[in-house]
């Protein structure tokens, strides 16, 4: 048996994700194949043994690794995998990251660069005076809040943080403070699906969406929100991602630059899950992906 589309994911709470994968390729006249821990070792065997195949990967297995049999087939045989893991690993990184956008022209908070805790142990005294009063310590390849500090004033704070993920490069980062639009801050994160951009607010505090509209787009100018986010993509090269954008006092911001791990909950089942019509098209356009692969266009 021979699918368009290969599924690997194992989170409950991906599964309006899935349905909506489902609904596309059912619209597209696809096949899908989903593979959940359920079905793994069958699937796995059926996938080595030439039974079964696929054109297009769809990886949500989010770093389990029972699920690479099937990246390393899709490797193998010249698949189409949608966010291969070297170039996720790559983009992920914040500090890599950082030197892209910032020699392609993009905005970011003033950074400094802290190399990891285990190649310099011992950092020598620095000025911490352009960053502000309050600054924000990252770990570099750490995802969502994982090790982030917020409204770090000190040295000392900087030194203790990067022990706790010691083989990673630190990004020492001005606070951002964006600007007030209609009572609410103007703090968006964009989805990118293939091309197509999908501009949401976004509370940094509260983490909830709502759908940027076209309205407000040209009422309060936030048409560049899509070049930028189309500028990042045609670097990290990914299919699908987010980034955070902040409009700042006299220009935007990008604050969080490339993040694959897609939280999928939508907004009819979580507070502060991601609009049901963003994660309907991302789920759209990746299987136009399949699509092409396919050769049923």
């Amino acid at each position: 048996m021979h699918y368009d589309l290969c599924l690997p994911w194992y989170w409950e709470y991906d599964i309006d994700f899935v349905r909506f994968i489902e609904n596309a390729c059912s619209e597209q006249g696809l096949t899908l194949w989903q593979v959940t821990p359920d079905n793994l070792l069958e699937s796995v065997t059926a996938l080595y043994k030439g039974d079964k195949s696929f054109n297009t990967l769809l990886d949500r297995s989010q770093g389990d690794d029972r699920f690479l049999p099937f990246n390393n087939w899709a490797k193998e045989y010249n698949k189409r995998r949608i966010n291969p893991p070297e170039l996720s690993k790559w983009s992920e990184d914040k500090a890599t990251m950082h030197l892209e956008l910032i020699s392609a022209g993009i905005h970011t908070p003033y950074t400094i660069l802290i190399p990891p805790f285990l190649e310099q142990p011992a950092l020598p005294d620095f000025d911490l005076t352009p960053l502000g009063r309050h600054f924000v310590i990252k770990p570099s390849n750490e995802g969502g809040s994982a090790g982030v500090i917020l409204g770090a004033s000190t040295l000392d704070q900087v030194l203790r943080a990067r022990m706790e993920f010691p083989d990673q490069k630190y990004l020492l980062q001005a606070t951002v403070t964006p600007r007030t639009i209609q009572g609410r801050p103007a703090w968006f994160r964009v989805f990118y699906a293939v091309g197509a951009t999908y501009p949401c607010w976004w509370h940094p505090l509260t983490h909830v969406f709502s759908t940027v509209t076209p309205s407000e787009e040209h009422r309060y100018n936030l048409t560049p929100l899509h070049n930028i986010t189309q500028r990042i993509a045609s670097i990290c090269r990914l299919d699908w991602f987010t980034t955070e954008i902040a409009l700042a006092h006299d220009n935007f911001v990008v604050v969080d630059y490339v993040n694959d791990q897609i939280d999928t909950r939508v907004q009819s089942k979580a507070v502060d899950g991601a609009p049901d019509d963003v994660m309907k098209g991302v789920a759209e356009r990746l299987v136009g992906l399949a699509v092409t692969e396919s050769g049923k266009q």
